[in-house]
């Protein structure tokens, strides 16, 4: 889905870390089914935020996505490597990370590309205010 030039990592720095939060790392289709049907059924919004292990941007935002978690337990937070899930990630057309996608019963109700924080809390925060 993407390069990136630097230094090698191990893939245990590749990792994008969300300690803190309550964010669920989605590693398969059926996992994302599940959710989304938990989300559903629970009458949450969900936030997927499809990212890369090699993306700065991504690392950056991932401690802002964790917190914000904590912060609006009424949602469900998801987040997607789209290089371990291509094909999945694919499917939603993703051309840059990271990707926020604001779902509402299974249909998308808003995009977001780009480790943008302060539209991001401005989308989660009037998502929050029309709940």
């Amino acid at each position: 889905m993407g390069s990136c030039v630097g230094k090698e990592r191990s893939d245990e720095e590749d990792k994008i870390d969300f300690k803190g939060g309550n964010v669920h790392v989605i590693s398969n289709k059926e996992n994302w089914d599940h959710k989304i049907a938990e989300a559903n059924k629970d009458g949450k919004i969900v936030i997927a935020n499809f990212s890369a292990a090699w993306c700065g941007p991504c690392r950056v935002i991932a401690p802002v996505y964790a917190e914000m978690s904590q912060t609006y337990p009424q949602f469900m937070f998801l987040t997607i490597d789209v290089d371990e899930l291509m094909d999945f990630s694919s499917s939603w057309d993703i051309r840059a990370t990271p990707t926020f996608f604001f779902l509402k019963n299974g249909e998308q109700v808003d995009k977001l590309v780009g480790a943008n924080k302060p539209e991001l809390e401005k989308k989660v925060a009037a998502l929050a205010d029309s709940a």
